[in-house]
């Protein structure tokens, strides 16, 4: 098979998630571990760190694997979803999956693949996996799909876990309540496995501590001893924090290459992670602040950091942001309102979402002083555009439909000023279609 037949041959023949919605998603670990078991268990052979949470796994899970990177160490890094390359899924130091490599590993275990038949995501994982263990990475960051107990990557043994935070998202799986979302993250707590917790809840905080305390695991909130504070930014590209720990000074003037109102708790969680991970018999004081200061300067170079906060146009701007839930949705909205307080420029807000997402819920946080373009995603599980518009207008929101994605955002400029803002949200799937 050609890397185009390859491809079609995985999204038409498995099960996928970001497609098809909640049917896709396998309760169990009996695939994986059946696939990984035909590959002779790859995932014993390379060290590793896990990463969970409801917001900023993926760019915690970037921002380590640049550290890493930045220390010499031979990592990979598996994110999912992709938003243009399904090959940006799988990367070791930065680069991408070789496309020869995808299609020899489908062509290789076909046989193994008819005869299991896993989800899209599990065969993503098991590639993953595979292509690491082919590279000989010295360490793999593995970003959680969904949940955590139940997810195909929790099949791993990490040097440390870390969950990022807690909010309501993919409540129709995980549970409707911030414990029982909390209590599925917590299953990649591991017996005497160091965990970060990145957010102090009041409602998740016991689910961590009594799943941690069950399997002697050292436990640690990243908030309760680091504290980011912005010290300069841009806005858009780059962004200078002052760093506290145990309300000391710590790290000054540390530059981030990305910029976006959450970074700040990601790099608290990261931090304390490194820290832990300093002292781990394995990686005992391998990470030295050049490193880390590196490895947050050239991030997006590093590690082919993409979706978060992003400008992809000027005059007007154009920023695109994969918040698609209730706390992402709320802090990406704050910063915006703070952005445009006090300036003429206008807000268009170009946006869509998945048709199992609580959108009422969401809705109900989007600006009513915006212009809105509605568009459906190009996946099965994108809400029709009629259903979109009648729902917001519920909220006040109000605007018109777009055939696409592509075609609401062209309209968006025709309509804006050059100063204006277009912001482009809501769902990571509306997002990859104007990267």
């Amino acid at each position: 098979m050609t890397y185009a037949q390859t491809l079609e041959y995985l999204y038409a023949q498995l099960p996928m998630f970001h497609r098809i919605g909640p049917a896709a998603f396998k309760k169990d670990l009996t695939n994986t571990l059946a696939l990984c078991e035909h590959l002779g268990n790859p995932h014993r052979k390379f060290l590793s760190v896990h990463v969970g949470g409801t917001n900023g796994k993926g760019s915690v899970s970037h921002m380590l694997s640049a550290i890493c990177q930045a220390s010499g160490l031979k990592t990979g890094l598996y994110v999912s979803p992709h938003y243009k390359d399904f090959r940006e899924r799988i990367k070791v130091d930065g680069k991408y999956i070789s496309r020869a490599r995808v299609v020899d590993f489908v062509g290789k275990n076909r046989e193994a693949i008819e005869r299991i038949q896993p989800s899209f995501f599990e065969l993503c994982v098991a590639m993953a996996f595979d292509h690491f263990a082919r590279e000989k990475v010295d360490v793999a960051i593995i970003e959680v799909g969904l949940g955590g107990r139940l997810d195909s990557t929790n099949v791993i043994t990490p040097e440390l876990s870390v969950i990022t935070n807690i909010s309501y998202d993919h409540m129709n799986m995980l549970g409707d309540t911030l414990p029982l979302i909390a209590g599925e993250k917590a299953g990649i707590i591991k017996p005497g496995i160091p965990v970060v917790i990145g957010e102090t809840h009041p409602e998740s905080a016991p689910v961590f501590l009594t799943k941690a305390e069950s399997v002697q695991a050292p436990i640690v909130f990243a908030d309760q001893h680091f504290k980011a504070e912005e010290s300069d930014s841009d806005n858009m590209f780059s962004t200078y924090y002052t760093i506290l720990r145990d309300n000391k000074p710590h790290l000054s003037h540390l530059e981030l290459g990305a910029a976006g109102p959450f970074q700040a708790k990601n790099l608290c969680t990261v931090l304390q992670a490194v820290e832990l991970l300093n002292q781990t018999p394995t990686f005992k004081d391998h990470f030295n602040e050049s490193c880390i200061r590196y490895a947050f300067q050239h991030l997006p170079r590093l590690t082919r950091f993409m979706g978060r906060w992003q400008v992809i146009g000027q005059n007007p701007t154009v920023l695109c942001d994969s918040a698609h839930n209730e706390g992402g949705l709320t802090v990406a909205f704050s910063k915006i309102r703070a952005m445009l307080e006090g300036s003429a420029s206008r807000l268009h807000i170009v946006t869509g979402f998945v048709n199992d997402k609580d959108v009422d819920k969401m809705l109900a946080l989007f600006p009513a002083d915006a212009q809105y373009f509605f568009a459906k995603a190009n996946i099965p599980r994108g809400l029709d555009t009629i259903t979109l518009q009648e729902k917001a207008a519920g909220f006040g929101l109000k605007g018109k439909r777009y055939s696409s994605v592509k075609n609401a955002l062209k309209a968006a400029k025709r309509q804006a000023s050059p100063h204006d803002l277009i912001l482009v949200i809501g769902s990571i799937f509306v997002i990859a279609e104007v990267l």
